[in-house]
């Protein structure tokens, strides 16, 4: 038979000023299986945790409802205390009364009083209902997948690593870097992001704790909680990186030339490429799509010309998988796409561009060398006008949630972008 004990915390006046504890003691005690229910000014004290206990031992009870702040808060306090009065801890519940009753009805403190009695009478037939459970220990692979080399996976691949955990670290781009290989410079210091990224993406390439997995996607995970076994795919590079010393011999005879993506199309790459000069690891890869060879089944000017033999046009995508107890998502962003806004000519006019189309312009490895330029004549613009929060918390067309998109109008003088 169920036999609940009920605490209402006041929370000092968090909780107090705008809800009627006392209230909502009497409306508690009027619930069938409830045979204790008190109020305290602070439960989640020393006195306050006493009070649990005895009232725990000397009423026979079978659950708990403490009805107080969040569980973030204090559901382990509570828990190891009714855990030394004899009690499973995992029969406790608690009812949030602070933040989603007090903090949330204070103009009110009639709804907010009846609304405290409600999530405690929710919590007490949850309490009725929990069953005891357990705490149990199983073995954990020691090794741990991150998904995605931009700054942020770089980072916590070395962080678990220096930890001498190993550390697969799997990149779907032919080189580790993200979008942070792609800025000028970097706030607050305003140090180029290369100087602070590319040493961090070589203590990557050669700790002995992480495996890189470039140019490769996961496509599978299975098992449980600290057990898992991760399928890879491994794109086909049509370079074999063990022989290839990245000497970039055969990217510069290659005679097809598209749009490089880096750069987002301001300049052009090679079908066999680095995404940059300083990528990890710095071995070329065969664009499956552009490549001659591969296409039309004739050219081969690659392999011909790499002296250690490293091209291999049969090379196919391959499926590996690891064991890890662990894994960490870390997948970056894509920029978003502002074309449905007819009104600011993305797409229809060249120098309304990206930022991150401005930032490959600044920079001194850019398409331009640093100079930001006019797509449209390749002049260098007298006003650059910036246009923020593009798409921002629109529900037709953009982004529901705020999101500071940004593009930047390269404009001949001010009155062309205000007009």
């Amino acid at each position: 038979m169920a036999r609940v004990g009920v605490f209402v915390c006041f929370c000092g006046a968090n909780i107090a000023d705008f809800v009627d504890v006392n209230e909502v003691v009497e409306e508690t005690k009027k619930i069938k299986d409830v045979k204790f229910a008190i109020n305290y000014k602070y439960m989640c004290s020393d006195p306050g945790q006493g009070l649990i206990k005895q009232a725990i031992i000397e009423n026979k009870l079978t659950s708990v409802v403490v009805a107080a702040c969040s569980p973030r808060m204090h559901e382990k306090t509570f828990r190891r205390a009714i855990s030394e009065a004899g009690l499973n801890p995992f029969l406790l519940e608690i009812a949030n009364i602070r933040e989603h009753s007090s903090w949330v009805h204070q103009k009110d403190k009639k709804s907010a009083t009846a609304k405290s009695c409600d999530l405690v009478r929710m919590a007490v037939a949850k309490s009725i209902a929990n069953e005891q459970l357990h705490e149990i220990s199983v073995p954990v692979t020691k090794r741990a997948l991150v998904i995605g080399g931009g700054i942020a996976g770089i980072q916590a691949a070395l962080d678990i690593a220096d930890a001498h955990i190993p550390v697969v670290l799997v990149e779907k781009s032919p080189s580790i870097g993200g979008r942070m290989a792609q800025l000028d410079e970097t706030f607050p210091t305003l140090d180029c992001s290369q100087c602070i990224l590319t040493p961090r993406m070589v203590d990557v390439a050669t700790h002995p704790y992480i495996e890189l997995i470039p140019y490769s996607e996961v496509v599978g995970l299975d098992g449980y909680v600290g057990n898992y076994k991760v399928q890879i795919k491994k794109k086909a590079s049509y370079v074999n990186f063990s022989s290839c010393t990245g000497c970039g011999a055969c990217s510069q005879k290659c005679p097809v030339k598209v749009p490089n993506e880096f750069n987002l199309g301001h300049d052009k790459r090679k079908a066999i490429y680095s995404p940059f000069p300083q990528a990890v690891p710095n071995k070329p890869v065969i664009d499956a799509e552009h490549c001659l060879m591969l296409t039309k089944g004739k050219c081969g000017i690659c392999k011909k010309t790499c002296e250690k033999g490293s091209i291999d046009y049969d090379m196919k995508d391959e499926i590996i998988e690891r064991e890890v107890g662990a894994v960490v998502v870390a997948t970056g962003y894509e920029l978003y796409d502002a074309s449905p806004y007819e009104e600011y000519g993305v797409g229809r006019f060249k120098d309304v561009i990206s930022s991150l189309e401005f930032e490959r312009m600044v920079s001194a490895s850019g398409p331009t060398g640093g100079t930001p330029i006019r797509p449209s004549d390749g002049e260098i613009p007298k006003n650059v006008v910036f246009i923020k929060c593009v798409g921002s918390r629109d529900e037709a067309k953009g982004i529901e949630y705020c999101l500071k998109n940004m593009l930047h109008v390269h404009c001949k003088a001010r009155h062309a972008a205000t007009s």
